[in-house]
């Protein structure tokens, strides 16, 4: 590795130092419905997302939950102290597109239709009220 590269490789770790978040990999649904979970706990604090997704009929609520409580810890983890109740709050969400499973569906008269099997990618990022504060 150049040293350039080696250089911006560093700095970038760095800053993710400073970042709390929870990446989960190649969830099995499409973004689409994802990203209506998603939007549900964007800004809210952390204790009342829990509830939102905790009560929420969607199918992909669960994960993105986990996902949240992963986020959550990795917070603690980083700050060596519990999270007090108020103090985070969510404050980037978002879900991208992961590569999709083509399959084909045999069709009348010897044709194949394509199904597409989408699935995503999810990324939740955790401050404390504080922090956000002290910045503006």
């Amino acid at each position: 590795m150049s040293f350039r590269k080696r250089k911006s490789a560093e700095a970038i770790k760095e800053a993710k130092k400073s970042l709390y978040f929870a990446k989960l990999r190649n969830v099995p649904t499409s973004p689409r419905k994802m990203r209506l979970i998603v939007d549900m706990i964007r800004g809210v604090e952390v204790s009342r997302a829990l509830g939102i997704l905790h009560f929420s009929n969607k199918t992909g609520a669960l994960k993105v939950e986990k996902l949240l409580r992963s986020a959550i810890s990795n917070w603690e983890q980083k700050n060596e102290r519990k999270a007090e109740d108020g103090e985070l709050y969510v404050s980037q969400v978002y879900v991208d597109a992961a590569p999709m499973l083509k399959r084909l569906r045999t069709a009348p008269q010897g044709r194949g239709y394509r199904i597409r099997k989408r699935s995503n990618h999810v990324t939740i990022y955790v401050d404390s009220k504080n922090n956000n504060n002290t910045e503006a």
